[in-house]
């Protein structure tokens, strides 16, 4: 199992920065061939998520933003990314188990709103987000909106 952690932009050590962002671009820009930016000048208000093993290496990833930044109304997920070596693991359902936390201890009664990649539909689905609008491309891959309301306090 991995240990995960939340931290922000400003905290990251420059290792863990340049390995962020080497992680990134192998899944996004290698394996799924998408040419984009990915600093996209976002992750300094972002809080980061790292997935590490018993060696500190990141497994798994996701960056968190506050409302406004990636969407007007809502905070969101996005750069979801799971390594290869722990795909089909369970760690991907950890990580964003974890992220969930997360956002609801950071930014309190806010939706969350992800751009999710059209296979991922039902395992979004498991964690509480309903997809919205229509399908789009998104760098040649089919994606959709999706939405997770602010979780109702049990009283």
């Amino acid at each position: 199992m991995l240990q995960y952690s939340c931290t922000p932009f400003s905290s990251l050590s420059l290792a863990a920065l340049y390995e962020v962002m080497a992680v990134r671009q192998l899944i996004f820009a290698v394996e799924q061939d998408c040419a984009y930016l990915d600093a996209d000048g976002k992750d300094i208000t972002a809080w980061h998520v790292l997935g590490t093993n018993g060696q500190g290496e990141i497994l798994t990833y996701a960056r968190l933003l506050p409302k406004g930044i990636a969407y007007e109304d809502y905070a969101s997920i996005g750069r979801v990314l799971s390594m290869k070596a722990v795909r089909g693991s369970g760690e991907g359902r950890r990580l964003m188990e974890f992220c969930l936390a997360q956002c609801d201890a950071l930014w309190p009664g806010i939706s969350i709103k992800i751009s999710a990649q059209a296979y991922l539909l039902e395992f979004y689905a498991s964690l509480g987000f309903a997809p919205v609008g229509e399908s789009y491309l998104e760098d040649g891959i089919p994606h959709r909106g999706m939405i997770r309301k602010t979780p109702v306090p049990v009283k």
